[in-house]
């Protein structure tokens, strides 16, 4: 890759531009922490995080919001953070947390169990409001209730162990977030802006547009009046967009950036020969963290003929996932073998399925693939297609055009497909297309994703976002992006009483293991979706400015700096010099 200088000095002049309140307010650049932010923010003075395509992820989730508890990756510990410590009954149907004392919301209202018990009741009240941690509350808990000003009650619906860290231990991205009630109470849940923002984190928002926000040090923050954690060192955080890979790298070598979203291999390779301050989790080949949402190919199961199971398992056995790793990924990951991430807390259940026959082969099938096909009336015509009544048997794929990474992969299946005889075409869309309308609607035939990502220490999380429950029609959005391939008919049901009753046992279950095999036979033979390889996140950090990046030897949690327990990582950077 060639870091070209025309296009660095515009990289520049664009962050100057985005950032002039920072140059106004005169935080020196030593003091601030520029984060890559791979999207446009669709509407910039919209903090309703309950409100479909409000995004979090520009230090909303990050610096603002704090969750109540924070799963660490490295121990397997549910650290708390507004809450002190938690109980749960015998039955695993009541939960009681106990909530720190001493918090603050930063306009100096006490953060209380009023503030829990008000925001999880505008999710169980008002139905309209459809992200993901809302409608999962809806479904689980039955009623919630204050015990005194610092502890809360939850009563659940049915039995679930996994409770707290599904809801409010930031698993996976974010938790549920609790919003002050002195400022939400009397609002329409479903359309008030909560501009501008308030949080308990420690830092307050500055200013935001379609391509940054700022966020600048709260000196007041409760977390150091209470004794609970000194200030963060930076003063001042950007999240800025970069507008794709060419440009993050311009940026980071140059040290206009310092956390980076992911880049390909060669891509870091070359920005590191530019400046050696800048680091990925490990030190040397792959350089890449694991990430827990395991990639693939989510299939309409709705729209002929992809309506076949048979036609669904044909392409499974016509992909070669192992060509995805050597080009796509340039060998930084690996093929997977089943749904899961290929942690070691998830061996027992990807062996489980795996002796049961039931994980993906090692290498393509193609006579297989080509039987399957042909016994649907498929036949070659002289292009080398498949054709039936004069059509031709085709697909469009759809995939964000955000990362090279998923562009790449779909451009590799596109190939796999057609020398195969299907004729597929990749259909890139733009990032809030693609989440916003694409694909929670069902309006694609195929498309890249990572919809099984859930699941890091036990199988349920993933297995149960393809229940019968979340079926919904095409053209109605899929609540919480569970099922968008619309799964439906006998097997999904059998899979879904199996998956419900996995969710009622208790973790480490030793009869659970053998229950997720039984219940991914239902997934091996229908094939709603396809799992292609592992994620692998290949972040870029500078430690021109900033030290303490969380990497495979400094391994407090992992570097997803998107997601809601950046709060771990803001508090560990410390000033380079």
């Amino acid at each position: 890759m060639t870091l070209r200088r025309s296009l660095l000095s515009i990289s520049i002049a664009a962050l100057a531009a985005t950032s002039g309140a920072a140059l106004a307010q005169d935080v020196a650049r030593e003091d601030t922490v520029i984060f890559d932010l791979d999207r446009t923010i669709k509407d910039p003075e919209n903090f309703n995080w309950f409100t479909p395509g409000t995004k979090r992820m520009h230090g909303a989730h990050q610096a603002m919001w704090e969750p109540l508890f924070i799963l660490n990756y490295g121990t397997g510990e549910l650290d708390p953070w507004l809450a002190s410590g938690f109980e749960g009954n015998d039955t695993n149907d009541v939960f009681t947390i106990s909530l720190r004392e001493g918090v603050e919301w930063s306009d100096g209202e006490a953060f209380n169990a009023d503030d829990v018990v008000f925001t999880v009741s505008m999710a169980l009240e008002n139905s309209e409001i459809s992200s993901r941690e809302a409608a999962t509350i809806r479904a689980q808990v039955a009623s919630v209730e204050k015990v005194d000003d610092l502890t809360v009650r939850f009563t659940l619906n049915a039995p679930n162990p996994r409770f707290l860290v599904e809801n409010f231990g930031v698993r996976i991205f974010g938790s549920f977030l609790i919003m002050p009630e002195h400022v939400w109470n009397g609002q329409d849940p479903a359309t008030f802006a909560f501009f501008p923002p308030i949080g308990t984190g420690p830092y307050t928002y500055t200013s935001s547009a379609t391509n940054r926000a700022i966020w600048d040090r709260n000196d007041d923050w409760w977390g150091a009046k209470s004794g609970f954690m000194d200030l963060p060192e930076p003063q001042r955080l950007i999240w800025l967009e970069t507008g794709g890979e060419e440009s993050r790298a311009q940026l980071m070598a140059t040290n206009q950036l310092d956390a980076s979203q992911n880049v390909s291999v060669g891509t870091f390779e070359a920005i590191r020969f530019q400046n050696p301050a800048v680091i990925a989790w490990y030190p040397d080949y792959p350089y890449a963290a694991a990430d827990p949402c395991a990639r693939q190919l989510e299939i309409n199961t709705t729209i002929a003929p992809w309506d076949s199971a048979n036609m669904r398992k044909a392409v499974a056995m016509i992909i070669d996932r192992n060509q995805i790793v050597n080009v796509a990924a340039e060998g930084a990951t690996v093929a997977s073998e089943t749904m899961f991430a290929q942690y070691g807390s998830m061996a027992p259940f990807i062996d489980a399925v795996k002796a049961a026959g039931f994980g993906l082969s090692d290498a393509p099938d193609l006579d297989a693939a080509a039987a399957l096909i042909e016994g649907e009336g498929w036949a070659k015509n002289g292009d080398g297609l498949y054709e039936k009544d004069g059509e031709v048997l085709s697909v469009d794929i759809h995939v964000n055009s955000a990362s090279t990474e998923y562009t790449r992969t779909i451009d590799v299946i596109a190939e796999q497909l057609t020398r195969a005889g299907i004729q597929a075409k990749s259909v890139p869309v733009e990032n809030g297309v693609f989440w916003g309308e694409v694909l929670p609607f069902g309006g694609f035939e195929m498309s890249y994703s990572w919809l099984s990502c859930g699941s890091v220490n036990e199988p349920w999380a993933s297995m149960g976002r393809y229940t019968v429950k979340d079926v919904v029609p095409v053209g109605e959005r899929s609540p919480g992006f569970n099922n968008t391939s619309r799964w439906d008919g006998p097997g999904a049901e059998a899979y879904s009483a199996l998956v419900d009753k996995i969710g009622g046992l208790p973790l480490g279950d030793p009869e659970v293991p053998t229950l997720v095999a039984e219940a991914y036979q239902y997934l091996d033979a229908e094939m709603p979706f396809i799992p292609l390889v592992q994620s692998a996140k290949l972040l870029p950090m500078n430690t021109t400015y900033w030290t303490g990046w969380p990497t495979s030897e400094n391994y407090y949690n992992h570097p997803f700096f998107w997601w809601n327990h950046t709060h771990q990582i803001i508090h560990n950077l410390e000033k380079a010099n």
